[in-house]
């Protein structure tokens, strides 16, 4: 029935046996250990007994984290004494920790020429086949490797484990020998000769081919190397070889090198550094804990393919659900908001249509999701901009409409993936909520709007100005309500009104100007320190002041003022959205 069929039952409680029977086993007080180095059977009657007996005798270690502790500390014992280092590889120790009862660690000697392969095409050899630990040669410079390796046997061998040693050089070199073919045959063609290939690669029913793909990406790149500071040419032409090395022998064989051997590639066939780069780092960031590239040209393509990916998938509403993210969009989502945090790139998604990237449009027409009426006003405008003619109002109304409601969908996607974002560096969603509602899509202003606004509430100044709008804010949503229309006007100090209202009307006079200057020029914290100064003016006010007063001109005045104190805060975030 198993795979492992069972041998012996060991069961007791308090000292004595449990008794009872699975296929014809009887429970009883033994169990055996190592079956090589510590057989048995022995008697146990306590865990205490079994722990000591099953390691001591038996040679089996039951901690998981003490095999991984002594696999770790004897591979790199082993290592310093012969001045290398131990590649750290902390998925493969808790594998190795699992295949090993009683861990040895064994050093072993490979072919010094294995080592003109790239040093991820032998680590990813040794790691995937044949889970070894590859070794370090500091010597050589940072990211060099010895011509040895690191196996983890589960023997105690006489000889020391010279004869594992030399079994395993064996495999592992006829395992290289096959990567040095695919190294071989593969550098005989130039990446941009593959990319036709591309185009025999499903990447979406509905969004077309990886060529599909990859030439939309070329065209969103070109657009956005300008943006990023990147050369648009460059952009282009690394965009034009990052999925290349995908219909390569080493990456058909290694999927995880994809983007690793384009930047071979592309640096053997002579292409610029930044290219190379960009190849290899458009892929970037794979997860939470990934670098973000900082290469412009790399920002250009990494951005392009992201966004071109989430433009797709939201244009044929196929957007993740609860827990299922097939095509981790949610992962891209994310890479695109590190990528223009940590590089400070201000790009707007959402920009007007005159200066949207018109070659991306002519590209998204293979978005076969599309209804009919989106594809006719997209293929309309595109066709219009290829003809070197600037696109009628119509067209953009129509192309707008059409665009219009799976974008602001994805930019509420964003938002999520902000709020995630930030929330783990400690930020507070309801500020994020806030900023977002202002329809900013400048992902880098939105984060400094954040910032600002969570400094300032964290002042008393900022929390009684905060409880000053909900109490202005909801006076208004009553009397509104009541009245059947908005209070929007401009409030004024009137003839035998308290100090209170002439004080008030008198510092939104001043602070309100000043925080639209500060918002103007991006100085967020000078646009709250501007609107701090309203604290003392709206608690007096409200301390001494009655809003609904019997003169209707005093109290819609009144209410005018009121709506000024909403105005002036709401122009820095919607803070109806912000707790407490």
């Amino acid at each position: 029935r198993w795979v492992r069929p069972i041998t012996r039952i060991l069961c007791t409680f308090d000292g004595e046996v449990v008794p009872f029977e699975i296929e014809g086993i009887k429970s009883d007080c033994y169990t055996e250990g190592h079956r090589v180095m510590g057989r048995g059977p022995f008697k146990v009657r306590r865990f205490d007994d079994y722990e000591d007996v099953i390691k001591n005798k038996g040679r089996v270690i039951l901690d998981r984290e003490e095999r991984k502790e002594t696999i770790l500390t004897e591979a790199k014992q082993l290592c310093a004494a012969q001045n290398l280092e131990l590649v750290d590889d902390i998925g493969l120790l808790e594998e190795v920790a699992g295949l090993a009862e009683f861990p040895v660690v064994i050093i072993g000697d490979m072919d010094k020429s294995f080592l003109d392969l790239p040093p991820e095409v032998i680590k990813l050899s040794m790691r995937t086949h044949q889970k070894y630990f590859a070794v370090g040669d500091p010597s050589k410079g940072e990211g060099q490797l010895a011509p040895k390796f690191i196996v983890v046997a589960n023997l105690d061998a006489a000889d020391g484990g010279e004869k594992i040693a030399a079994g395993n050089r064996r495999v592992l070199s006829a395992r290289l020998n096959d990567a040095r073919f695919f190294w071989d045959n593969d550098r005989k063609t130039k990446l941009q000769d593959r990319f036709a290939k591309l185009d025999s690669i499903v990447f979406h029913e509905k969004l077309g081919s990886v060529g599909d793909k990859a030439r939309r990406v070329m065209a969103l790149a070109k657009e956005l190397a300008p943006k990023v500071g990147a050369d648009p040419a460059q952009a282009e032409r690394a965009a034009e070889l990052a999925k290349c090395d995908l219909v390569s022998d080493m990456v058909g064989e290694f999927a995880e090198l994809e983007g690793v051997m384009g930047r071979y590639y592309a640096t053997l066939q002579g292409e610029p550094q930044a290219i190379a780069d960009a190849v290899r780092d458009h892929y970037k960031p794979k997860g939470p804990s990934d670098e973000v590239p900082s290469n412009p040209v790399s920002i250009a393509v990494a951005l392009a393919d992201k966004l071109d990916t989430l433009f797709g998938f939201w244009a044929i509403d196929e957007k993740p659900t609860g827990s299922k993210d097939p095509f981790a969009l949610r992962r891209a989502a994310l890479g695109v908001i590190r990528i223009l945090l940590h590089n400070n790139v201000r790009l707007r998604f959402f920009d007007d249509w005159s200066t949207q990237p018109w070659a991306v449009l002519q590209h998204a027409v293979q978005f076969r999701g599309y209804s009919d009426a989106t594809r006719e006003a997209i293929e309309g405008l595109a066709a219009t901009e290829a003809r070197k003619n600037p696109p009628t109002a119509e067209q953009i109304e129509d192309a707008s409409f059409a665009m219009r409601r799976p974008m602001l969908d994805l930019l509420a996607f964003f938002a999520d993936r902000l709020k995630v974002h930030l929330r783990e560096q400690g930020a507070r969603h309801d500020l994020i909520d806030a900023v977002f509602a202002l329809g900013e899509d400048d992902l880098v202003l939105i984060v400094k709007r954040v910032e600002a606004l969570g400094e300032f509430l964290a002042t008393e100044d900022g929390k009684n100005l905060l409880a000053g709008y909900k109490r202005a804010a909801n006076i208004l949503a009553i009397e509104e309500k009541k009245d059947g229309k908005s209070y929007s006007g401009q409030g004024k100090a009137m003839a035998g009104d308290p100090a209170e209202v002439d004080a008030l009307v008198a510092a939104l006079g001043k602070a309100a100007p000043e925080a639209t200057a500060a918002l103007e020029k991006e100085d967020f914290g000078g646009a709250m320190r501007a609107l701090s100064k309203l604290r003392g003016p709206v608690d007096a006010f409200f301390d001494k002041v009655t809003v609904n007063a019997d003169d209707a001109a005093i109290r819609a005045n009144r209410l005018n003022i009121l709506s000024q104190i909403r105005d002036a805060l709401n122009a820095v975030a919607d803070f109806s959205k912000i707790e407490g």
